[in-house]
């Protein structure tokens, strides 16, 4: 072999975190090993987009750039893209192939707000109090997109039949863009749904989320002199510290599998008038949406109260809601097979160097980044962790669910240190990983129509006499307004 060529296919490693001898394990069939092929072809476009989804850093529904990005990507690949739907602008449908099985597989874009960061492990904005991708969404769409890339070139060349969507998804972080794309109906005719996202491990995910109850809480007072004459003022403000009270006093008297936060919007102008207005950005959670269905009936109890001891008026406003994640093992089975086929990523004396600056930085033990395939977990009656729009789609059709390294272990997870990460080749390692492993997986589902029907058979047995049905009443998405009203 001339050195030339062993140097590439030493480089070629390096930039993939995968061996050789690994892809060609028992297993790997032709088509798994074009998909792996295909990723790896690609890889450079990925990167590219995906460092330029990074430094777009645009939050929900205002991903305009980096939507568009991704769409006219899609469509350069030879996908059919429907732009804006569900009367979201920055959602999109790129489709390629015809009949059955129908297999989706969902991409997120959407930043933070205020954890801009430059991809270094010391703590330093790229843009003081711009927008950085805390949790790797930047990474998260494009590995997506790759892996339905790879499905739609065996699609080209007759290798496999059927359907593939890639849905670009805006708004994880703060809307819940998958929730007004369930409510139209849009992933109703799946057969199949995959979706990852970047961690600080490597595994088939089969626990479920957090539902979620979202809302404001608006308190209409009257304003007086808050010296000359407070007895003719009616503090809104009142109203709202008498309600947070009352939440936080509701705390011992909850499950623990109940989540209750808030933020303080407005409460007031100026200290020397009583407020006349005062609003709160509130959320409960908890591990089934029946769950959160009975505390939230206890918190509209305690609105009424507050306004009453106050003497104020109040208006709620629902912002969204979300379902528990719907776990489907038999989906994370056929994922676990992929990523042991795949073997866990390799990273670079560099890479590591980095990942340990970025533990001291945080205040964590400095033991570099975990890659290994985790097995295949029990599924816990009460999820830890966060909540996801993920779970409504995963109620209407059977998800399988991934998590991949793109950060060191222990990182703060919507903080500055995956910022970091997600813009360097510790991220790009996990969304090329990421797409690989979808992508093999998606193959299993169109070769093999026993495991869908298994998956189906699953889905049936744990949704019940369960309909699902969007916890948000219909009406549009609080779109971001035009300045000016233009």
């Amino acid at each position: 072999m001339k050195i030339s060529t062993l140097l590439t296919l030493l480089l070629v490693a390096a930039l993939t975190g995968i061996s050789h001898a690994q892809k060609n394990a028992g297993g790997m069939t032709a088509n798994k090993k074009a998909i792996v092929q295909s990723v790896e072809k690609h890889q450079a476009d990925f990167i590219k987009m995906s460092d330029q989804i990074w430094a777009y850093a645009e939050t929900a529904f205002e991903e305009n750039k980096s939507a568009k990005l991704l769409a006219d990507y899609a469509e350069a690949q030879g996908f059919r893209v429907e732009r804006g739907v569900a009367d979201l602008p920055t959602a999109f449908i790129a489709s390629y192939g015809s009949g059955s099985p129908i297999i989706g597989i969902l991409g997120e874009f959407d930043a933070l707000p205020g954890i801009s960061q430059k991809a270094q492990p010391e703590k330093e904005p790229l843009e003081a109090g711009a927008a950085g991708h805390g949790c790797g969404h930047n990474l998260f769409g494009v590995g997506s997109l790759g892996a339905a890339i790879a499905v739609k070139e065996l699609m080209e060349q007759g290798k496999i039949k059927g359907t593939v969507r890639f849905y670009g998804t805006p708004a994880e972080e703060k809307y819940f863009g998958k929730l007004f794309m369930a409510r139209a109906g849009l992933f109703d005719d799946l057969d199949a749904c995959l979706d990852w996202h970047p961690s600080a491990e490597t595994k088939a995910e089969v626990q479920s989320s957090l539902a979620l109850v979202d809302f404001t809480v608006e308190f209409f007072g009257q304003a007086a002199h808050a010296s000359g004459d407070p007895w003719n003022g009616r503090s809104a403000l009142d109203g709202l510290e008498l309600f947070t009270t009352g939440l936080n006093f509701l705390r011992e008297h909850v499950k623990p599998t109940v989540r209750i936060h808030y933020q303080i919007q407005h409460g007031g102008d100026v200290v020397n008038v009583v407020p006349e207005y005062a609003r709160v950005w509130v959320r409960v959670r908890d591990s089934k949406r029946d769950g959160v269905q009975h505390v939230y009936d206890r918190v509209e109890k305690m609105i009424a109260g507050a306004a009453m001891m106050a003497e104020v008026d109040y208006k709620i406003n629902l912002v969204s809601g979300l379902h528990e994640v719907l776990v489907n093992r038999t989906g994370g089975a056929a994922m676990q097979k992929n990523l042991e086929l795949l073997g866990p990523i390799t990273y670079t004396e560099e890479e590591t160097a980095f990942a340990k600056k970025i533990q001291a930085a945080t205040g964590k033990p400095q033991v570099g980044i975990d890659s290994e395939i985790r097995p295949l977990e029990e599924t816990w009656e009460h999820p830890k962790g966060g909540s996801t729009d993920v779970g409504d789609v995963s109620w209407l059709v059977p998800e399988i669910r991934l998590g991949v390294t793109t950060a060191p272990k222990d990182t703060p997870w919507h903080s500055w240190a995956v910022v970091a990460c997600g813009g360097m080749s510790i991220g790009h390692k996990g969304m090329i990983y990421s797409a690989k492993a979808l992508g093999m997986t998606m193959v299993d589902l169109y070769e093999k129509p026993q495991l869908l029907a298994d998956m189906k058979k699953e889905f049936r047995e744990r949704k019940g006499d369960a309909v699902y049905k969007a916890i948000l009443p219909d009406g549009p998405a609080p779109l971001p307004q035009p300045a000016n009203g233009k």
